[in-house]
């Protein structure tokens, strides 16, 4: 796959990423064997972006991660976890974790943005995965402790990044306007959009995507299929959208948008995969992937044809803002 980098910085990402929320057991546990194959699945087709973080499956998904990609040349891959909720022993363990994975919750995390608390949660990841570095760490959904997280997370890997331990820091998460802070306010050089730059939600334009342009940063886009509505050629009711059951309302809109992709030769989550590259500071799109069967669709609509046409299609009836960026990269085939 072609490879776009990050501005600025050492560091150079596939156009698709592979995420590694779904193999820490996010909602359901995956079998070992299943979450090892869908990493060798993705290395196989061409898959060098890897994104874990310790909160996916209290660290299994750093470790199956690391075990997957052991013995793998080190040069020839990037990895990227995150900071900010650290890992501690759980002084009152129920059983099962309640934050979305199903793991055991002898663990538990601790929001902690503090220079120590990064500096802890980095070691536990290189520990967990069993590498001796990390090309990229996000802050991780810093919502409620901006100030930490900008007066010293930020400025604690930027000192790492400084001295060559990391090649690209940043912040991700689920909402856009902070990140665009990040941006303008920080030392950060990329970051992890979840969910606001999708064929459902463009208001990431309103703030982060003129920061990243206008300062010449990067943008990882993830949650392109919004929880799952996007990832079916004809959306239905009953499917979740940010984590919830989706509303009518949107449930038709993405119908509507679907009918215009296959009129237009396409399906819609080959245009949700598409989509975000229609911004130029987009560089990647990160997929939770967790069998093999996954990343080979995955791989396959990334790679197919997507016209320009259909957004102007889209623009016209409304159904995608009209400030969409018309030099997408899918009219140049970003393949990559």
């Amino acid at each position: 796959m072609q490879q776009r980098e990050i501005r600025n910085t050492p560091v150079a990402l596939t156009g698709l990423g592979f995420g590694g929320a779904v193999i820490g057991n996010l909602y359901k546990a995956v079998p070992s064997e299943d979450a090892l194959a869908a990493v060798d699945t993705a290395w196989d087709t061409g898959i060098r972006y890897f994104d874990t973080a310790p909160h996916y499956g209290l660290g299994l998904s750093e470790e199956r991660l690391g075990a997957a990609l052991r013995g793998r040349r080190r040069d020839e891959y990037v990895i990227s976890s995150k900071a900010g909720k650290l890992l501690v022993p759980n002084p009152r363990p129920r059983g099962m974790d309640d934050e979305g994975f199903a793991v055991p919750d002898d663990l538990c995390r601790r929001w902690d943005f503090s220079r120590t608390g990064v500096l802890r949660s980095i070691d536990g990841t290189l520990a967990r995965t069993g590498l001796d570095r990390l090309d990229i760490v996000y802050v991780h959904d810093p919502d409620a402790h901006w100030r930490q997280a900008a007066g010293e997370a930020m400025p604690t890997l930027a000192d790492l990044r400084d001295q060559g331990v990391i090649g690209a820091i940043g912040a991700g998460m689920n909402q856009s306007a902070m990140l665009a802070r990040f941006l303008r306010e920080t030392a950060a050089d990329v970051v992890m959009l979840a969910g606001r730059y999708t064929l459902l939600d463009q208001s990431a334009l309103d703030d982060v995507l003129p920061a990243a342009r206008e300062l010449g940063k990067s943008v990882v886009a993830a949650g392109v299929f919004n929880s799952g509505l996007l990832s079916a050629d004809r959306p239905a009711e009953g499917m979740q959208y940010d984590y919830q059951d989706a509303p009518p309302e949107l449930v038709a809109r993405a119908l509507a948008i679907a009918e215009i992709c296959e009129a237009h030769g396409t399906t819609l989550p080959a245009a949700a995969i598409a989509f975000p590259y229609t911004h130029p500071s987009v560089v990647n799109v990160t997929l939770g992937m967790r069998s093999p069967e996954q990343v080979t669709r995955n791989v396959e609509l990334h790679l197919s044809t997507v016209p320009e046409a259909l957004w102007d299609d889209l623009r016209a009836q409304g159904l995608i803002r009209p400030d969409v960026p018309r030099a997408a990269l899918t009219e140049r085939n970003p393949n990559g």
